[in-house]
């Protein structure tokens, strides 16, 4: 997957998530879960883009292990909202679905860029 198509599929999620909210019950507590949703959501797109112009590789993995978290952060939400929310479970699922593939993604990055920094420490 290119960058490009990686900075579109976490804009296209955060995106699926205001689309969600629509469509929760107007109640205190799906409020309070989508708000916290929404900013770790949109904060995956916003921190993989920050990542892609990082000035040096120690940057560029500082901010994929934030957007790492942001994406394990957005399960959460996501579950406690599929906990609460039965009448939307195939609709959030999907979107839990999607989070959980994003966190993996950038797990793999993460683990990768790790493993690259302690192969250069070797070389030297």
């Amino acid at each position: 997957m290119t960058k490009e198509e990686l900075q579109s599929r976490t804009k296209k999620f955060a995106v699926q998530i205001m689309i969600i909210s629509e469509q929760l019950d107007r109640k205190y507590y799906n409020t309070t879960l989508f708000n916290q949703l929404f900013r770790s959501s949109s904060s995956i797109g916003a921190n993989y883009r920050a990542a892609c112009r990082a000035k040096s590789d120690a940057d560029f993995a500082y901010k994929i292990k934030i957007v790492e978290e942001e994406a394990d952060e957005s399960c959460f939400w996501l579950e406690l909202l599929l906990e609460v929310n039965q009448n939307k479970v195939e609709e959030v699922s999907v979107l839990l679905k999607e989070a959980k593939e994003l966190t993996a993604i950038f797990s793999a990055i993460a683990i990768n860029l790790k493993i690259k920094a302690q192969e250069k420490i070797k070389k030297k």
